[in-house]
């Protein structure tokens, strides 16, 4: 099975860095790309083809909510999964397509995995 391709929105460096870190620590995927903002993911999905979108929530201009009911608006877009270090229940996400959220507190290899297998069943 081909690796999955990940693509990393933060507009932290900081955070960008740690969540790459964690992708390549982890078996089965690999980083195709970072960027910082909504509209540079949307550029970046046309061009990469990933299949698994870690966005940040919290994004100047387009924010990671509006970022992924973009991408997810079409049958072949990416599987987009919301991190932030805002707790759930402070979110509103409703209707904005992404498969799940994670705080960035909570996210590593181990729950990257999980995670994956839990969305693809």
């Amino acid at each position: 099975m081909a690796d999955v391709r990940v693509l990393v929105v933060d507009d932290q460096e900081r955070f960008r860095r740690a969540m790459c870190a964690v992708v390549e620590a982890t078996g089965g995927f690999v980083v195709v790309g970072a960027v910082d903002s909504g509209e540079a993911s949307l550029v970046a999905a046309e061009e990469l083809r990933p299949h698994l979108v870690l966005m940040d929530v919290q994004l100047s201009g387009m924010d990671g909510i509006e970022a992924s009911r973009a991408l997810t608006a079409t049958p072949s877009g990416p599987v987009v999964v919301l991190l932030s270090t805002y707790d759930v229940d402070e979110l509103d996400a409703t209707g904005c397509g992404a498969a799940a959220y994670v705080a960035k507190a909570e996210f590593g290899p181990d729950r990257l995995d999980e995670l994956w297998r839990e969305i693809n069943g």
